[in-house]
């Protein structure tokens, strides 16, 4: 056994991953090679000292920041190279299988829960108790969610029907006054690859912008959402609160200052028709006058300057 490959996989070692044929080859290794043993031990010094460091534990906002990035990179990924590895080149598969228990347990897993859910799958037989009942969704932990399919109001009604995928995808129905559907709707607007979804969940959330976690909502799209169709939604929904909340005032106007989307930065202009003479509103005003390299947002900004009073 080489020095290489033992130093390779030291870590794997020191984390309990390694196959017990290959732990036995690189312990008899470890027993001849000072250098490699001193290697070993500096890994396991690291380890030790990793372990006493406090775990952080991720803001919301950063997690469904960083669950939207993800999503949207796997949609722009090339399809097909997981697959065609797993298909054409079996002998890596099985080479990877049996250097790592941890991952031929996770396949064991895989394979027991979808034999139990074909058997849930089965025809009842006659004289024999069928399943019970089954269970309402959980939104104690929303995390659980895999993403969204669609969100759909019912047009001559207040009744929202959401259908979700977690192991497989579910549903549920209630009024847009349940809190269990507003819950829904305040992930699926953060969380979704679809856009649409996103969209349709921020459009039902501007019914009540009144609940200071939907105006939470609403900016983080605004801020956030790769989609302008999404982000125009959110700005239209903060519109009423632009004068009286300056979290939303903030928003908006970050909005018009750095927003790519020429309709979005338009529908902020307007927005901010109330609070002009606001100080840094004025500012962003007189900023995008001389430097804003649309034509129309300059000349609109020049605009509504030149109706407001002289500052002495």
């Amino acid at each position: 056994m080489k020095c290489e490959w033992v130093q390779e996989n030291i870590l794997l070692y020191v984390y309990n991953e390694l196959a017990d044929d290959a732990r036995y080859e690189l312990e008899q290794h470890l027993g001849r090679c000072p250098e490699c043993a001193t290697e070993l031990k500096s890994a396991r010094a690291f380890h030790a000292t990793l372990s006493k460091l406090p775990v952080a534990e991720p803001t919301p906002n950063l997690l469904a920041a960083s669950r939207m990035r993800m999503q949207e990179s796997l949609e722009t990924a090339e399809q097909g190279g997981w697959w065609h590895r797993l298909t054409f080149d079996p002998a890596n598969w099985l080479r990877q299988i049996h250097f790592s228990p941890a991952l031929a347990a996770v396949i064991f897993m895989i394979g027991f829960g979808g034999g139990i859910a074909m058997m849930t799958q089965l025809p009842k037989i006659p004289g024999q108790p069928g399943p019970g009942p089954e269970p309402q969704p959980q939104f104690s932990d929303l995390s659980t969610i895999a993403g969204f399919r669609s969100v759909i109001q019912d047009p001559s009604s207040n009744q929202v029907t959401i259908k979700y995928d977690t192991v497989r995808t579910e549903q549920t129905q209630g009024s847009i006054n349940d809190q269990r559907i507003q819950q829904l709707l305040l992930y699926a607007s953060r969380n979704n690859y679809n856009s649409g979804v996103r969209m349709d969940s921020v459009d039902l959330l501007t019914q009540k912008p009144n609940d200071s976690r939907v105006r939470e909502a609403l900016i983080y799209s605004l801020r956030n959402d790769s989609n302008p169709g999404v982000r125009l939604k959110a700005i239209e929904g903060l519109g009423s609160y632009v004068k009286d909340d300056i979290s939303v005032r903030d928003a908006v106007l970050n909005a018009l200052v750095t927003d790519k989307n020429q309709g979005v930065r338009t529908q902020a202009l307007l927005l901010l028709e109330p609070v002009k003479a606001d100080s840094s509103v004025r500012a962003a005003l007189q900023h995008l006058a001389e430097t804003d390299q649309n034509q129309y947002i300059r000349s609109q900004a020049r605009t509504v300057l030149a109706q407001l009073p002289e500052i002495d």
